[in-house]
């Protein structure tokens, strides 16, 4: 398995994960919406984008996305979406994603990376708990 930067001939299998990432959090949006995003994510800033990849298939994929903090004078990196097929769980891509992340955000100088999840996301929690610390603040939103 390799993790790599997206390519625009990845297209297809991402967004065929990220319809199955949305399925996964009963999310639906307009394909419009998800063509839009894959050419925002190519332009390669503000975001940046690595995918797992297995015998020429692409089976994961991360979105970071670096910003400033007041909290930080070096900024830090949210990784907004993390997805692995589910045939390929277990595999480690999950892992090397996510350590393709902190890499990012170490070569860009920024002093965290921090992520959600679902509190009933399991499967997930399971790697996270190994490879991150769990936060005691409350997340809050307004939609």
């Amino acid at each position: 398995m390799t993790v790599r930067k997206i390519e625009p001939g990845d297209e297809a299998d991402w967004q065929r994960l990220w319809k199955a990432y949305l399925d996964y959090y009963e999310k639906d949006f307009p394909q419009a919406h998800a063509d839009r995003l894959f050419h925002s994510l190519m332009k390669g800033e503000p975001y940046f984008v690595f995918v797992a990849e297995e015998g020429g298939a692409v089976i994961g994929f991360v979105h970071g996305l670096p910003h400033p903090s007041t909290w930080s004078e070096t900024g830090y990196c949210y990784l907004e979406d993390l997805y692995v097929d589910v045939d390929a769980r277990g595999s480690g891509a999950g892992r090397a994603l996510i350590n393709a992340v902190y890499e990012e955000a170490k070569r860009r100088g920024l002093s965290r990376v921090y992520w959600h999840t679902d509190k009933g996301n399991e499967t997930a929690r399971k790697l996270y708990d190994k490879v991150a610390t769990l936060s005691d603040f409350v997340h809050y939103r307004m939609d």
